[in-house]
């Protein structure tokens, strides 16, 4: 077992064009309710797997399934956003490349304490959400079991670490605007949409220049 951060944090990463509507909506919605909803916006995931999270439950909370809630990475730099990146998976309809992703970041207790006060279930992963064999687990006494050193780990060629860096966060239904501490994103240029983007919004997290963030 590795330790968890002191205070972790969770990454949902999301394409530029898709910021207007969350702020406006207030919240970042589930797959399952976005597949109900018109488009607004890029999608940046593999088709085939946002359709199987549909089906996969979570297993936790029986009756629920992983598409029924908003997912997060705990760690910058996915694997997923080194496939963004890459752009050559062949299940990958996307192919604009890392510059106009977002990190969206949260505070992980403070996500939890939301959850827990508006009656909303969370759970997380020790490996990616989206594989039949999924470990899932709701007790943050329990976040020692994600292999923190992999979820940190700049190099996941090993399998082993690939698959414990992919753990998840993940919340009912959606996930709230407010609980947003900061944006991180690729460059000046996305730094200034994002300003623009949020002018008017009430809630401003803090938009920073990250490229430690990308690939």
């Amino acid at each position: 077992m590795s330790q968890p951060p002191a205070q972790a944090k969770i990454y949902h990463i999301v394409h530029m064009d898709r910021l207007a509507s969350i702020v406006a909506d207030g919240h970042v919605w589930c797959d399952a309710v976005m597949t109900q909803r018109p488009a607004a916006g890029t999608v940046i995931g593999m088709g085939n797997i946002k359709t199987r999270r549909l089906n996969l439950p979570v297993k936790c909370h029986p009756g629920d399934h992983v598409a029924e809630y908003v997912p997060f990475f705990f760690c910058p730099r996915s694997v997923m956003l080194y496939l963004l990146y890459r752009g050559n998976h062949p299940e990958l309809e996307y192919r604009g490349g890392q510059g106009p992703i977002l990190h969206l970041e949260a505070g992980l207790d403070a996500t939890v304490a939301w959850a827990q006060a508006h009656g909303r279930r969370w759970a997380f992963t020790l490996s990616n959400a989206a594989a039949a064999y999924a470990e899932f687990r709701s007790d943050l006494a329990q976040l020692a079991e994600i292999d923190w050193e992999a979820v940190a780990a700049a190099d996941f060629r090993a399998p082993e670490v690939k698959e414990s860096k992919q753990s998840e966060f993940l919340l009912q239904h959606s996930f709230p605007w407010t609980l947003v501490e900061r944006i991180g994103v690729s460059s000046g240029a996305v730094a200034q949409q994002v300003a623009n983007a949020l002018a008017a919004a009430a809630h401003r997290p803090v938009v920073q220049i990250l490229r430690d963030w990308y690939y």
